[in-house]
């Protein structure tokens, strides 16, 4: 309770509010601030287990005036759960591009930003959408397959194989190392 007190004071405090769409028989549950206006709207995706309330540190430091949507994504928080859905990138990508229709976001092309799990399926939504959008920021985007691996990643296999953690960049194994962290 004490959890959702707090995220509820911070959508009051920077004037987002929690609605509904449906789609169907589907539920989309997401906070938005603002109209749309001739400026982009912002449609947040966050990543696998959080919610459209993560995104509330980044808002506040967003224009009052600026249309934003966070939406909860398929089988998060308030959106609809079911064992029977696809939860794959490609159909959460569907399932997003019913929400955008639904509350007709995409009259006009939105700038679509999402993290993680949310990440992928931004980038997928603009493979698959890119009329819908006019700008994609992917936040450290899970999943997302390059077509080639980049030295840090061939590093970092090459040290799986080995199994020496001392020699892995991410851990740091000095003072000074620390301190610069």
């Amino acid at each position: 309770a004490l959890i959702r007190f707090y995220y509820w004071y911070w959508r009051m405090t920077l004037g987002m509010q929690v609605k509904y769409a449906e789609y169907g028989n589907y539920r989309f549950s997401y906070s938005s601030r603002g109209k749309p206006s001739i400026k982009p709207s912002i449609l947040m995706l966050h990543g696998f287990s959080a919610h459209k309330d993560m995104w509330l540190s980044i808002v506040k430091f967003l224009p009052k005036t600026m249309h934003l949507i966070c939406v909860d994504m398929p089988g998060h928080e308030g959106t609809t759960r079911s064992c029977i859905d696809d939860y794959s990138i490609e159909g959460q990508v569907t399932r997003i591009h019913q929400f955008v229709e639904c509350i007709g976001l995409n009259r006009r092309p939105f700038h679509l930003i999402g993290t993680s799990m949310g990440g992928n399926v931004a980038g997928v939504y603009a493979a698959h959408y890119p009329t819908d959008i006019c700008g994609l920021t992917l936040i450290c985007p899970a999943g997302l397959q390059y077509p080639n691996e980049s030295k840090f990643v061939k590093e970092l296999k090459s040290l799986e194989q080995t199994r020496d953690v001392s020699k892995v960049p991410l851990i740091p194994s000095t003072p000074e190392e620390i301190g610069r962290a």
